[in-house]
């Protein structure tokens, strides 16, 4: 048995229900990100979606001048909305990473 259940047997059914609610919201955070690619050869290394010549730094642009989710995906027809999510989670690990 390891630590991590022997600790889960000692907290309460609450307790272990928000663990396991934030443990899938990391995992999904986790999946989002992967959305997210740099790649040496393509935009100077800087990050891209999915592989594509679409930065994330130009969504992010996109979305803090006022541009809605539903405009970007029309002006950028091989987006689709888990990518503008993933710009915006990709943009909130970086900020932390400099905290």
């Amino acid at each position: 048995m390891t630590n991590h259940d022997e600790y889960m047997k000692k907290v309460s059914p609450e307790r272990r229900a928000r663990i396991e609610v934030r443990t899938q919201e990391l995992i999904a955070k986790a999946d989002q990100l992967k959305r997210i690619t740099i790649e040496p050869d393509k935009c100077g290394g800087r990050p891209c979606i999915r592989g594509m010549r679409i930065r994330v730094v130009d969504v992010l642009e996109l979305l803090s001048s006022g541009a809605e989710s539903a405009e970007i995906l029309i002006d950028y027809p091989d987006l689709e909305h888990e990518d503008i999510l993933a710009c915006l989670a990709f943009a909130v690990q970086v900020v932390k990473s400099k905290e």
